[in-house]
């Protein structure tokens, strides 16, 4: 069984950079599982500074949607499995799959959103329980989106929505959760645990 970490913070807080460190540090084989796709200069140019701060010896498994399964192929590997990132990942199947508007009724278009995102949470749990079952340590590394001003537009708004719930999912299921702030980590499962448990004993 594998022991699950999920890294989580806020744009730029360094939460990638722990993350790395935190594969690096068992000194076994890593595999970086790159989530993004570059469909802009922009997006190359961040994806180049990831790719020049790990260590070239690192394998490298590009997949945009198919989480899953490049964790079932990996299921009998020693060593980590690094996914860089989790909110990536979403923004790619709720964009492969978002309905169009202006051919759907507010209740049609309603209830095709609900239909997604419960496809799409289906998902993040199958990749949260492989994490925990498989061979190899798996880290995850995601970012808290929820915490800014209420966006304008209703894509943003089902996006930040769905992003806040993978994150519980996937935090219910990881061993540890750490979150980072401007560079420092803290571990928030374990504390946050037990005030959850006395609150629900007090009921």
């Amino acid at each position: 069984m594998s022991d699950f970490i999920l890294v989580t913070g806020g744009a730029r807080s360094g939460k990638s950079h722990f993350a790395e460190l935190l594969a690096a540090y068992p000194q076994k084989p890593v595999i970086y599982v790159a989530t993004a796709q570059v469909y802009d200069e922009e997006m190359a140019v961040r994806v180049k500074k990831h790719q020049e701060q790990r260590p070239s010896h690192w394998g490298l498994v590009e997949e945009p949607l198919d989480l899953p399964e490049v964790l079932e192929k990996n299921r009998h590997t020693d060593g980590v499995i690094l996914v860089d990132c989790v909110t990536l990942w979403l923004t790619n199947m709720l964009l492969a799959n978002y309905p169009d508007e202006s051919t759907l009724s507010k209740e049609e278009f309603s209830r095709a959103i609900e239909e997604l995102e419960h496809s799409i949470l289906e998902r993040v749990q199958q990749a949260g329980r492989l994490a925990q079952e498989i061979t190899p340590q798996v880290i995850m590394v995601t970012n808290e989106v929820g915490a800014g001003i209420v966006p304008d537009n209703p894509l943003s708004r089902i996006y930040r929505d769905m992003a806040g719930r993978a994150n519980q999912v996937l935090g219910r299921i990881a061993t540890k959760v750490y979150n980072v702030v401007a560079g420092y980590p803290t571990e928030i499962k374990a504390q946050g645990q037990v005030l959850l448990d006395s609150l629900k004993r007090g009921q």
